[in-house]
C-alpha cells in the first residue's frame, strides 16, 4: 500500500469513528452492539514516539487501556474472562452485554504495564502464548523487520526473484521496505521467509531471537504471573505463530494441540481458548475453525472485526475481535467501537 493510500485509509477510519462518537448513534441503534465485544491488544507500554514506527498500531499506552476499560464500564458492559463467554452467552435469560480483553503474543509489558491497570479495575484478561516465542526458538518477524529497516540505509534482499537493493534512507523508503518484507512473509513459505529475514538481520548486526528474548515473557515469568494474579488467564496461540491456512493438516493439528500442551506446562492450567495468528481471512478459515473444535477448545478467536452474537447463532471457534489500535487512542473511539455501528458498514 502506498503512503498516500495508507494515510487516506487511516483518515477514513478516524472520520468514521469521529462520526459515530459525535452523533452518539448507539442510542438510536442499540441492537448494533450485539452481546458485547472481545478486544484485541498486543503491546501495552509507555509512549515512545519515533520517526519510523511501522508497528505503531500494535502498541497502546497504559493510560489508554485505562480509558478503554472506563469506556466499557460507562457503556454498561460487564467485563468477563474470554473462557467464560460460552457459558454466559448460552444462557438466553442473561441479557447483559460483555467485554473481554485479550492480549496476543505474551509480551513482557503485558505483565509490567497492562496487568496493573486490569487489577486496578478488577477486570480479567487473557494472554495468548506462542511456545516458540517463550522458548526463544522463533523470532517476531515484524519486530525484526522494524529493527532492520530502522537500522540500515539500504537492504539487499531476495524476495524470490533474485537479490534486490532497497533504499532505506528516508522514513518513506523504510516503510516501503517494511511493507515489502511483510508481503513476502505472508505470501509463501512462512518458515523459509522468516529464516531469510533473520539471516538478513544478523548480517546487519541484529539478533532476531535477542529481540524475542527482550520483548516476550519466559516460562518463569508466565508461571509467576499465573500464580500472583487471579485475573490473569492464558490461551494458546500456536507453536510458531504461523498462518495456519498455509500449513498442511498434520502441522495444523500439531500447532493447535501442541500449543495447548505448552501453555498448560507454563501456567499449570490447561487452556480452553485459542487465538489464530494474524486472524484475518487469508490466515484462517473453515478448516482451521473445525480443527480448533476437534482439539476440544471451547472458544477460538480471529481478528475479523465484529460484535458478539447470540451463542446459538455463533461459531464458537470463529469469534471475531475488535482491535484497540495504537493509531486511534481516544476514549470516544472506544465507545464508537463498542456501539457496533462501524461494523455494520464494513
Amino acid at each position: 500500500m502506498s503512503a498516500a493510500k495508507r494515510l487516506l485509509k487511516r483518515a477514513a477510519i478516524r472520520w468514521g469513528l469521529e462520526a459515530v462518537a459525535l452523533s452518539r448513534g448507539w442510542r438510536l441503534w442499540p441492537a448494533a452492539g450485539g452481546h458485547g465485544v472481545v478486544f484485541t491488544l498486543h503491546h501495552v507500554r509507555p509512549a515512545a514516539p519515533k520517526a519510523h514506527d511501522p508497528n505503531a498500531l500494535l502498541s497502546v499506552t497504559p493510560e489508554f487501556l485505562d480509558l478503554a476499560i472506563r469506556a466499557a464500564l460507562e457503556c454498561g458492559l460487564t467485563p468477563v474472562a474470554l473462557e467464560d463467554l460460552p457459558v454466559l452467552l448460552a444462557d438466553p435469560a442473561d441479557r447483559r452485554r460483555f467485554v473481554c480483553f485479550t492480549l496476543d503474543d505474551g509480551y513482557r509489558d503485558n505483565a509490567d504495564h497492562a496487568a496493573p491497570v486490569f487489577r486496578r479495575h478488577g477486570v480479567p484478561y487473557t494472554i495468548f502464548i506462542t511456545e516458540g516465542f517463550v522458548e526463544r526458538t522463533r523470532s517476531l518477524w515484524w519486530e525484526t523487520a522494524e529493527a532492520l529497516t530502522e537500522t540500515a540505509d539500504r537492504l539487499e534482499f531476495d524476495f524470490g526473484g533474485g537479490v534486490e537493493t532497497l533504499p532505506m534512507a528516508t522514513p518513506a523508503e523504510k516503510q516501503v521496505a517494511f511493507d515489502r518484507i511483510g508481503d513476502f512473509i505472508q505470501s509463501g513459505d512462512e518458515d523459509a521467509a522468516v529464516a531469510r529475514l533473520d539471516e538478513a538481520a544478523r548480517a546487519h548486526g541484529i539478533d532476531p531471537l535477542g529481540i524475542t528474548d527482550r520483548l516476550v515473557m519466559g516460562d518463569g515469568e508466565l508461571a509467576a504471573l499465573a500464580s500472583a494474579d487471579p485475573l490473569a488467564r492464558f490461551g494458546a496461540h500456536t507453536l510458531t505463530h504461523v498462518a495456519l491456512r498455509r500449513v498442511d493438516a498434520a502441522r495444523l493439528r500439531a500447532e493447535i494441540e501442541g500449543s495447548v500442551d505448552a501453555v498448560a506446562s507454563y501456567v499449570g492450567r490447561r487452556p480452553t481458548c485459542f487465538a489464530y495468528p494474524y486472524g484475518f481471512p487469508a490466515a484462517v478459515g473453515e478448516r482451521e475453525f473445525r480443527a480448533a473444535a476437534e482439539a476440544g477448545l471451547a472458544i477460538a478467536v480471529t481478528t475479523q472485526p465484529g460484535v458478539l452474537g447470540s451463542w446459538s447463532g455463533q461459531q464458537a471457534t470463529a469469534v471475531g475481535r475488535v482491535s484497540l489500535n495504537g493509531l486511534y487512542q481516544e476514549k470516544r473511539y472506544v465507545k464508537a467501537l463498542l456501539s457496533g455501528i462501524p461494523f455494520r458498514f464494513m
